[in-house]
């Protein structure tokens, strides 16, 4: 592979600079997005392999970065789940029958994704054929838990109360639930694995609403059993937000990287998952929205607390914001290289 930086810094290698990709690198930040968006749907893009092909590329041309991402969202695999869903305008996900019973639960199928979500696995063949070799392609899921609580909240959550009653009152169906969920994970990442990734991102986006405690009863086990579940020689991250005052116990799920958000720092975040784990982030967006010189000036803080050592994937701490200037992104993706290199 051309650049392989990327898969290097994740087994913690030695790289000539720091590797940078963005969560949402591509996306509504973008004009070349917002011309096929006004054409098309959010799902008709994510099922329509050459548009998906298409928006996957666009950041690989524009900024710069050393890894691509698919452009697919982590709830594609509710449809052959049995769960009914909808993007409404500028509201998010709906769901349109929500998990909350034990009738409920029963009725979840794990996925077979040839037949269930073909169009991604054809997105993928498309991306690493015009890629060719010239960068890896990043594959992703939602975490087991993340996606248990969109399914059971209806769509996005303040306070999670109908997932937290079902695993506070029920903990046993709680329980089928996330193993059912953990089997739909294994099967679209393994599919996506078989169709050519060179990494794998598993996001729990909202497992920070949870304590410590709550995490290792009730999530763990079921992080733990994707990971290892997957087909090996791929590199892994465990991505988390919200998680950095339990990071030790994140860590035992697994993963060859460590996602972290901006709530901690990366200094000690890293010196608690130990440096024998590589380490992605962590910028807060919202820094993009900043001066060029207030987003240097934090780039260099993060490149400092990483301190050179093989390991360090640079990242923001979530997805790029609507709105976020693109000339400032494709700052940060230079800033990065210019300010890592290896001498």
């Amino acid at each position: 592979m051309k650049n392989d930086t990327f898969l290097r810094a994740c087994h913690r290698k030695e790289v000539p600079y720091t590797p940078v990709w963005l969560m949402r690198q591509a996306g509504r930040y973008m004009k070349e997005y917002m011309e096929i968006r006004k054409k098309h749907s959010f799902l008709e893009m994510c099922k329509t392999p050459e548009i998906a092909c298409k928006i996957t590329l666009q950041p690989v041309e524009r900024l710069g970065v050393d890894a691509a991402i698919i452009f697919a969202d982590i709830l594609l695999p509710l449809e052959g789940m049995g769960i009914r869903f909808e993007f409404a305008k500028n509201e998010g996900p709906v769901i349109e029958n929500p998990v909350r019973s034990k009738k409920d639960i029963e009725k979840i199928r794990v996925i077979e994704p040839e037949e269930d979500v073909p169009y991604l696995l054809e997105a993928i063949r498309l991306v690493k054929r015009e890629l060719n070799g010239r960068l890896p392609l990043i594959g992703f899921s939602g975490a087991p838990f993340t996606i248990a609580s969109y399914i059971i909240e209806g769509g996005g959550s303040k306070n999670y109360v109908h997932t937290k009653t079902l695993m506070y009152n029920e903990p046993e169906q709680w329980h089928i639930l996330m193993e059912r969920i953990a089997d739909v994970v294994i099967a679209y990442l393994n599919s996506q694995i078989s169709a050519g990734v060179d990494a794998v991102q598993i996001f729990d986006s909202w497992v920070g609403c949870l304590g410590p405690d709550d995490y290792r009863r009730f999530v763990l086990p079921y992080t733990r059993k994707v990971i290892n579940s997957l087909k090996k020689g791929i590199p892994v991250i465990n991505f988390s937000t919200n998680t950095g005052t339990y990071l030790d116990i994140i860590k035992t799920a697994g993963g060859d990287v460590v996602g972290v958000d901006w709530r901690v720092r990366l200094d000690r975040a890293w010196d608690t998952i130990g440096y024998d784990t590589a380490i992605q982030g962590n910028l807060d967006p919202v820094v993009l929205f900043g001066s060029a010189g207030t987003i240097k000036k934090r780039i260099k803080e993060i490149l400092d607390m990483a301190g050179g050592r093989p390991g360090h994937i640079f990242n923001l701490g979530h997805g790029i914001i609507v709105g976020t200037p693109v000339d400032n992104v494709r700052l940060l993706v230079d800033t990065v290289h210019e300010l890592s290199q290896r001498r």
